[in-house]
C-alpha cells in the first residue's frame, strides 16, 4: 500500500466520481453505519464528498487517502474541526472507511493514527468520535488508546434501517499546545 496523504478540495473533487464515492457505496454495503442507509447510490455517494470538498476549502474538514498497489482508493479517514469559540482545542474524527478488499492489514489503524498526529500538530487537545456499538471499529479505537465516553441506544439506524445504538469515544492528545485564547 502507498502512503497515506491529505487531499486539497480539488483533490476531493476530482475523486469524489470515483473513488470516493466508490468506497463509501463499499462501506454502505458492507454494513457500515456511516450515515446512509442502503442501498446507497453512486450518484448520492459522489455528491456527498463534493460537500466535503466544501468543508476543505474552508478548513473546516480534512481528509486524508490511501491507494493500493493497483492504484485504487483502499481507505480515507477525515477530521472535523470544532468551530464554536469555546471549542478551539477540537475535533472530530469520522468517516474512517477501509475498503472491504484491503480490510485485517493494518490500514484502518494507521489512517486512525495519520489524523491523530495531524490534530497533535495543528495543537488540538480532544478529538472525539462515534461508532456504531458492537461493531469491529471498536476494538480499533480502544486499542489505540481511544476511551469509551457511553452510548445512546437506537441512536442511528443501520444501512438496514434498524434502530442500532452508537458508543462515543474520545481521545486526549498528549504534548498538545493549547489552542485557546
Amino acid at each position: 500500500m502507498s502512503d497515506i496523504k491529505r487531499l486539497t478540495a480539488p483533490q476531493i473533487r476530482a475523486h469524489a466520481p470515483d473513488g470516493l464515492a466508490a468506497l463509501l457505496v463499499d462501506a454502505v454495503d458492507s454494513g457500515a453505519s456511516v450515515g446512509f442507509l442502503a442501498p446507497l447510490g453512486h450518484a448520492e455517494a459522489a455528491s456527498w464528498w463534493q460537500g466535503v470538498a466544501e468543508e476543505a476549502e474552508r478548513g473546516v474538514r480534512h481528509v486524508w487517502a490511501s491507494y493500493g498497489d493497483d492504484g485504487a482508493l483502499s481507505g480515507v479517514i477525515t477530521l472535523i474541526r470544532a468551530t464554536m469559540p469555546n471549542q478551539p482545542h477540537r475535533a472530530d474524527i469520522a468517516k474512517l472507511l477501509v475498503h472491504r478488499t484491503a480490510r485485517g492489514r493494518g490500514l484502518g489503524r494507521r489512517l486512525l493514527a495519520t489524523a491523530e498526529r495531524a490534530a497533535l500538530d495543528e495543537g488540538l487537545t480532544l478529538l472525539v468520535l462515534d461508532t456504531e456499538t458492537g461493531s469491529p471499529a471498536e476494538s480499533l479505537y480502544r486499542s489505540a488508546g481511544w476511551t469509551r465516553a457511553g452510548s445512546v441506544p437506537g441512536y442511528a439506524l443501520t444501512p438496514a434501517g434498524s434502530p442500532h445504538p452508537t458508543t462515543y469515544y474520545y481521545k486526549e492528545l498528549a504534548g498538545a499546545r493549547a489552542t485557546g485564547p
